[in-house]
Formats: C-alpha cells, sequence, structure tokens
C-alpha cells in the first residue's frame, strides 16, 4: 500500500451522504450499547448457586422503599396495609400502641411495672439490669395480634423488649390485659430472660425478621450496636428483593428491557411456582395432584429465614440466594420436636412442613396463605376442600364428627394446636394422622386426646384402629428411629443409618437422622455420611458434616475435606469447625489453603455473632485447636465480660487452663463461677474433676457428690461421682451408685461397663459376668464389650 509523502498535502475531503452518516451513528449507538453490557457483565459479582430464574440483578439491585412499589402495585399494597407484616414493628406512637398506659400498675414476682404516659411519649417504670426500678420510655411496638410486645432502647444500641407485654385479644376472649410472658416464674435481673437480658435482645433474636434490610452491625470490640433498616416493618422487598433493577425494568423501553434484562423484569427472585397450575383429583385415589411439579423453592426458602426455626450465619440474605448460605434451619431435634416430629418447642413451622405429604406434593405457602394480606385463602374447611374433594373428606365419614362442630373442621386433627408466649396458639404444619397409638408406645401427644381429653390413649388408640379397618399400632420408621435414639436403645444407630440411607424419606427426615448419628459414630454411620455428602440437598450435606463430629481427627479429615469448598455457605462453616484441630495433618498446601479460607469464613461469621457468648467460646476453641492458647483464654474472658452469667464460659476456660498446666487458675476460674451462679451441677460436676487433678480427694467427692444429685437426670455425673469413689477405695458405695444410675439411665454403656469392673475388682465374679452380659445385650456390636464378656468367661 502506497504511502503519502510527509509532507505532500492533503487531498480536499469527499461529502458523506445522509445514509451513511446515519449507519456510523447506529454503529456507534450499538458499540455503546455493546460496551455497557460487557462492563454490566464484567462487574457483576459471580452468580450465587440456587438463583431464580429472575435473578441478573440479585447482587447489584438497592432497596428503594415501599411507596415506590405503591406507585404500580396499589391492589398489593392495599392488602400489605392492614397485614401483620406492616405492623411487625413500628415507632411507638398513639395511632400504633394497643396497651394500656393509663397509668397501670402490674404486679410479677414481687417486683412492680408501671405504663404511664408523658404527653404523647409512652413510659414504662421497672427494674432495670442493676435490679433498681427506673423510668424507660417506649420507642417501638412489636407485633399486634394476638399480643403487643414494647422495645426500650439502650444506650449502647441495644434494644431490649420488655416481657410484661398486651394481650391485644378482646376482652371476651380473656384479652385487653397486661401479662408477664414466664407466666408465675420470677425472672430477676441479672437472668438471661429478664427483659434486659441477652434472649430479650431484639437486636439479635427478633429484628431480622420484622424490619427489611437488616444489619446488625454489633462490634464486638466496644460490644455496641448501630443495627440499621431499610423499612422498620416487613415490607415489599423483605419477599421480592431489593427493587432498584425491577424499577429501572418499568420505566425503560422495550429495547432497553431486550438488552439490559434479558427477558426478565429485575427482581430478585421469581416466586411463580403457582403461575398456570391447577389441582385435580386422581380418578383412582381421588387425591388432588398438582398439574405440573413445583419447579424448585423460592417461595418456601423466602418465606423460611423468618418462618423457621434457625441460625444466622450473616446478614444480607436477599430472597433467590441459597437459605443455607445465611441461615441454618433446625431438624427434627429432641426439644424442639416430639419423636414424631410434632411441634414441641417455638419452631415456627418451616422444618414441620418440610416432613409433610403437603411439601411433597407440591403444595408451597402461597396455596393457603395471601402474601400481601398474610391472611388466609379461605375460611374454615373451604381452604382445604381446594384440592381435597369434600364428598370424601368433608363428611363425618372422614371426620368422625358431626358436621359443623369443631372436630368435623380438618385443622382440628392434622393441625393441632399448641400455644406459646403465653396467649399465642400456633398449628403444627405437618398435616399428620393423629396417631393415639404412638402415644401409647412413645409418649407424644395426638389430636384425638387433646380434644377428648378425658379418654385414654389406649381407648383412642382402639378407635383409630376401627375407623380405619386396620392395626394403626405400626409406626413410621423414622419416627421408631427417633425414639430409639431418645431413649438410648442399643438399636438407635442402626435404625437411624437406614433412615439416613432412605432416598424415599424426606431430606429434613434423613438429616435429622445424619445429625443424630454423630453421638453413635461407626462403619455404617460413617458409610452412611459419606454417601449424602454429595446428596443435592444442604441440609442433608451440612448433618453428614455433622455425622463425623464423634470420629478421631484424621478420619473426620479423610470424611468431610471435600466439604470445605461446598457451595454453600453453612457446609463449608460445619466442615471448618471440625477440620480446624485437623491443620497439622492437611498434606498439602491446595488442601490447607481450603481449610484456611473455610476457617477465615467461620470466624467471620462468628464474629458476625460474637454478641452471643456462644460464638465467642467457638471462636476460643478454634484458637485453641491451632495452638493459640493464650488468645483462646482472652476470647473466653470476653465470653464472661459481656455473658457472666455463661456456664460454658466458665467451664471451658477451666479446661484450656488445666491443659495448660495452670490447675491453680482453673480452680479458681470454677470458684468464680460457682461464687456468682451458685451450685449449679455442670459447675459442681467441673470443679469436683479439677479437685481430682489436683489431688484434692475429699473436696472432689463432695463435689462430684453434689453434681449427681443437683443432676440425677445427666448419667455421666454420676458415674464421675461412682468412679471418684472407687478410687477411694468405696467399691461397696460406687457400686450403689452406679445401680441407682443405671435403673435411670438403663442404657449408660460407660455405667455398665463401670459396674461390671467394679464388681470384677471386687472379686464378685457372678455379679461382673451378670453386669457384663448386660452390657453385651445392650450392645451386641461393642467389641470391648464382647472382649470384657469373653474374658469373664
Amino acid at each position: 500500500m502506497a504511502r503519502r509523502p510527509q509532507n505532500s498535502p492533503r487531498p480536499p475531503r469527499r461529502r458523506r451522504s445522509t445514509f451513511a452518516l446515519v449507519a456510523i451513528a447506529l454503529s456507534v449507538i450499538l458499540f455503546l450499547f455493546i460496551a455497557v453490557i460487557v462492563v454490566r457483565q464484567r462487574g457483576a459479582a459471580p452468580r450465587p448457586s440456587g438463583l431464580g430464574p429472575q435473578a441478573p440483578g440479585i447482587l447489584q439491585a438497592t432497596y428503594v422503599g415501599t411507596t415506590t412499589c405503591a406507585g404500580c402495585h396499589t391492589d398489593q399494597h392495599e392488602a400489605w396495609r392492614t397485614s401483620q407484616h406492616e405492623q411487625a414493628m413500628a415507632e411507638a406512637t398513639p395511632e400504633r400502641v394497643l396497651g394500656n398506659f393509663g397509668d397501670v400498675t402490674v404486679a410479677h414476682g414481687g417486683r412492680e411495672t408501671r405504663f404511664f404516659r408523658r404527653g404523647t411519649e409512652f413510659w414504662v417504670r421497672t427494674d432495670g439490669a442493676d435490679g433498681a426500678p427506673a423510668d424507660f420510655q417506649v420507642r417501638y411496638t412489636f407485633g399486634v395480634d394476638p399480643l403487643q410486645q414494647y422495645l426500650i432502647a439502650m444506650p449502647d444500641g441495644r434494644i431490649q423488649a420488655l416481657s410484661v407485654a398486651w394481650d391485644s385479644r378482646p376482652a371476651t376472649a380473656g384479652g385487653q390485659r397486661w401479662f408477664h410472658l414466664y407466666g408465675d416464674e420470677p425472672i430477676p435481673a441479672g437472668d438471661e430472660l429478664h427483659w434486659t437480658g441477652r434472649q430479650q435482645n431484639w437486636n439479635f433474636m427478633c429484628a431480622d425478621c420484622h424490619s427489611t434490610n437488616l444489619r446488625k452491625n454489633y462490634d464486638p470490640d466496644t460490644n455496641r450496636f448501630s443495627t440499621t433498616w431499610s423499612e422498620i416493618n416487613v415490607a415489599c422487598e423483605a419477599c421480592h428483593g431489593p427493587g432498584s433493577e425491577h424499577t429501572r425494568w418499568a420505566r425503560a423501553s422495550a429495547l432497553s428491557r431486550s438488552l439490559f434484562w434479558r427477558g426478565t423484569n429485575g427482581l430478585t427472585v421469581a416466586l411463580n411456582e403457582r403461575d398456570d397450575v391447577t389441582w385435580t383429583f386422581n380418578s383412582g385415589t381421588m387425591k388432588p395432584e398438582r398439574s405440573t411439579p413445583r419447579a424448585g423453592e423460592h417461595e418456601m426458602t423466602t418465606c423460611a429465614p423468618c418462618h423457621s426455626r434457625r441460625a444466622q450465619l450473616t446478614d444480607g440474605f436477599r430472597p433467590g440466594l441459597p437459605l443455607h448460605d445465611f441461615y441454618v434451619p433446625a431438624t427434627i431435634e429432641p426439644g424442639l420436636f416430639h419423636a414424631d416430629g410434632q411441634q414441641r418447642g417455638e419452631v415456627y413451622t418451616y422444618t414441620s412442613f418440610l416432613q409433610s405429604r403437603m411439601n411433597h406434593a407440591g403444595v408451597t405457602c402461597s396455596d393457603c396463605h395471601d402474601p400481601h394480606s398474610a391472611r388466609l385463602r379461605a375460611t374454615g374447611n373451604a381452604l382445604c376442600t381446594q384440592c381435597h374433594i369434600p364428598p370424601r373428606y368433608d363428611t363425618p365419614d372422614h371426620h368422625r364428627h358431626a358436621s359443623g362442630s369443631t372436630g368435623a373442621t380438618c385443622v382440628s386433627c392434622h393441625m393441632p394446636e399448641r400455644t406459646y408466649m403465653v396467649v399465642d396458639p400456633r398449628r403444627d404444619h405437618g398435616f399428620r394422622v393423629p396417631r393415639p397409638d404412638l402415644s401409647v408406645s412413645m409418649g407424644v401427644p395426638n389430636a384425638c386426646t387433646d380434644c377428648h381429653t378425658t379418654q385414654p390413649n389406649t381407648w383412642a388408640a382402639e378407635r383409630v384402629r376401627d375407623w380405619y379397618g386396620r392395626d394403626a399400632r405400626g409406626s413410621q420408621a423414622f419416627v421408631a428411629a427417633l425414639h430409639a435414639d431418645e431413649e438410648n436403645r442399643p438399636d438407635a444407630a442402626d435404625l437411624l443409618v437406614q433412615i439416613a440411607n432412605d432416598l424415599q424419606q424426606p431430606a429434613v427426615v434423613r438429616a435429622s437422622a445424619l445429625a443424630r448419628l454423630a453421638g453413635r459414630p461407626g462403619p455404617a454411620a460413617v458409610a452412611s455420611a459419606s454417601a449424602a455428602l454429595s446428596d443435592p440437598d444442604a441440609s442433608v450435606r451440612l448433618a453428614a458434616v455433622r455425622a463425623a463430629e464423634g470420629l478421631p481427627p484424621r478420619e473426620r479429615l479423610a470424611l468431610v475435606g471435600a466439604a470445605l469448598v461446598d457451595p454453600v455457605r453453612a457446609v463449608r462453616l460445619e466442615a471448618a469447625r471440625l477440620l480446624a484441630p485437623s491443620a497439622g495433618a492437611v498434606a498439602n498446601a491446595a488442601g490447607q489453603d481450603m481449610l484456611e479460607r473455610a476457617i477465615g469464613e467461620l470466624r467471620a461469621s462468628l464474629r458476625f455473632n460474637a454478641d452471643r457468648p456462644e460464638s465467642r467460646n467457638t471462636d476460643a476453641a478454634l484458637l485453641a485447636a491451632r495452638g493459640r492458647p493464650d488468645e483462646a483464654m482472652a476470647a473466653y474472658r470476653a465470653a464472661l465480660a459481656i455473658a457472666p452469667d455463661d456456664t460454658a464460659s466458665y467451664i471451658n476456660l477451666a479446661d484450656l487452663q488445666s491443659q495448660q498446666g495452670r490447675e491453680h487458675d482453673a480452680d479458681t476460674t470454677l470458684r468464680e463461677g460457682l461464687t456468682r451462679l451458685g451450685p449449679r451441677a455442670d459447675l459442681l460436676h467441673a470443679h469436683g474433676l479439677s479437685l481430682v487433678r489436683s489431688g484434692r480427694r475429699d473436696a472432689a467427692l463432695d463435689a462430684l457428690e453434689r453434681a449427681a444429685s443437683a443432676a440425677p437426670e445427666v448419667a455421666r455425673f454420676s458415674y464421675a461421682f461412682a468412679v471418684a469413689l472407687h478410687s477411694t477405695g468405696a467399691g461397696d458405695r460406687a457400686i450403689a451408685v452406679l445401680t441407682a444410675t443405671l435403673a435411670r439411665h438403663p442404657t449408660d454403656r460407660d455405667s455398665l461397663i463401670a459396674l461390671t469392673t467394679f464388681h470384677r475388682d471386687a472379686g464378685r465374679r457372678d455379679a461382673a459376668l451378670a453386669a457384663a452380659e448386660r452390657l453385651a445385650r445392650t450392645y451386641p456390636d461393642d467389641a470391648g464389650a464382647q472382649a470384657l464378656l469373653n474374658s469373664l468367661r
């Protein structure tokens, strides 16, 4: 190609046509559009797993507020305005406060609480954190029906919920009165349940579910909160996610929508699981069937953070993000649930619903609940007969009660109530058939004798058998397994393994079985956990990691090492917690890097929850496991600084001091706990063991005996006392203690072994042989038990 000489004159320009200019302009515009799209794509954070189909802007979107949403969605906004979501929390104004603040005094536990007003302000005079009466201004209302609580803002950023609440039910239903949430139980200042205590702290216990875009903002170094929210109540964006992208989409042209939103409407999650869905009746079974399978769980995981019993790992959840990146919902745990999965503690609804046939069939929350008004979609049995054919189910042939009676309502049998917070009845969402036979065999409640209180469960079990024309005494496999675990039966491990391996069981049931296997390690449990680590359900993978807790460190590492890079945060954090002591066993740099990243993520989550002594204790244990005992002891002391009533912090600090050869310091720590908290059984037990290590035999025996007497329900306290007695030559008394212990805990392995060896050492061969045979019968797969029996034979 010829080049123009450097100094030669330029040729004259030719005029471009209008068409060429337009083409150039369009090219420039197209280039700019493409450049913007590329920049947007490059600047976007990696797309998390599990997002809904409308999630491209989930990380970039910001909150715009209910007023913006109401501009277009007027019907939804009007329905929401009268909902309990809208009234979840509010400034304490005359329009919002329901309680009688007309100089009313309420007595409880020898103390008085007076409610009064100063102009438009609402005040309460009650005992403060130091036990002395003082005046406190009510800043916020909390909830609305069937009770309303009141929140006090403290100087350090804490917001505390008063324990005296207003019963907002009509007077004809027993309402329109002040009442104490703990009934007649005295709750003195200093108790964690006192209104100034950590169990009544709004920032940790309540805030995340009652406001929108909540940020706890706790500073562990200053022990202060700077909690913020976008909206004080549960507003549109709490469920739909931040709306800035949706707002831009609504205002954009069709061309902009196609270029920037790629066929979505800019919302962070698509709550469309009911769209174009119909329910029909199977002509053979006459049971309802969904027209198309439920494609996902976006709606349920949007509701779950607030309608579940769960732990929180961090804040910042937005609908559409993986639930287990932010929360750990409870499994079917003892104390929270009965062995058959019925609600027991205050567990809300999510875990119950996951167990249900309704969930398995594809029912979702908004099939029954209108999401904007938060009301039921129909009243009475009409709600259920949306899907269940009335001639089959809404008839005395099915419910065995007179039509129109309370017993004839579907929820009376299939959703029994349990009352919480004194006046708040909540229905179980497990949708079970009443099983009075399980009440006979396992002691669980049932809807029949909840109502027919004068009839025994055996009578009800016979009636159920007659009604259904079959023997109703057989129980579901998972119920049998959980009951065996709670009874500490020797077959519990095998039964739990069977449930964990049964892919036909709901994921929450398999997860519950796996979590309980942590206390029953063995080859079958390890194999079950290993298989479950690749399960598609995050709750099952998390429980599989927990099942490894009872294994030695190297075996833990071999089993759950890969979980350090699991797609969801909850699994990674649990793996990091279990594997922290194994850091020295990691063989290569890549493995060490994975472990360090996961431990860093775990410590960040613990720092987020450092307002709780449990989190500071876990962080201290991590530091100790990684060879940093001085930092660990400082963390335990920091836990005691924010929660001087926390027993575990005293015990854990003393254990670490003992491990470091500082038994005198351990003794001092435990004495401080006993002085402050009184003779609690676990503190007495720990102190007794410390005194044993110090060689102070008489004092040790006294502490261990007091611990065993204070908590006979804890087998290891009595076992430790018996071992201490035996070591002093009081063999007969030790045997008597063990005999009494085994009467209360007939399958306690340690007590059975000790009873065998104590009889053997006393020369009572027949008694030792009988105890060994009992041990072998109780634990037939225990090689150690069989070896002990063979040695006596």
